[in-house]
């Protein structure tokens, strides 16, 4: 199971829609390491001047790669916290995220980014059974 949903929660959802705030907040508390690091990496891009900014430092553990992989797998999850921090994510492997800004998406960068020959090339043997 990804997320930790209140009994509050579970009855906001059971009667319509559930607020983003609410959600966001199931994400953090749920899966924080994976929330701490997209907050970092909008936080990278927005003080910076680089076209995206991104991760590349493998999780401490497994438990910590499976927030990341479970926050990234779910189109809700992913698009609440893009919606959340203003950005756009981009996904290679195990731990290699990244935050473009929406107005860059499928942009040079972004594509290239997302391309078939940059996931072949972030490919490692260490990266194989993550």
């Amino acid at each position: 199971m990804s997320l930790d949903v209140s009994p509050q929660l579970l009855a906001e959802a059971e009667n319509g829609q559930v607020r983003d705030q609410d959600f966001m907040e199931t994400v953090r508390t749920s899966l924080p390491y994976a929330y701490d690091l997209i907050a970092r990496l909008a936080d990278e891009l927005r003080s910076g001047s680089a076209e995206f900014a991104d991760n590349q430092t493998p999780p401490p553990s497994e438990k910590e790669r499976g927030q990341l992989l479970r926050a990234l797998s779910s189109d809700a999850i992913r698009a609440g916290l893009e919606r959340h921090f203003g950005i756009t994510l981009a996904f290679q492997n195990c731990h290699r995220v990244a935050a473009f800004r929406p107005e860059d998406r499928g942009g040079e960068t972004h594509t290239r980014f997302t391309s078939p020959r940059a996931q072949i090339l972030n490919q490692s043997p260490e990266l194989r059974d993550c």
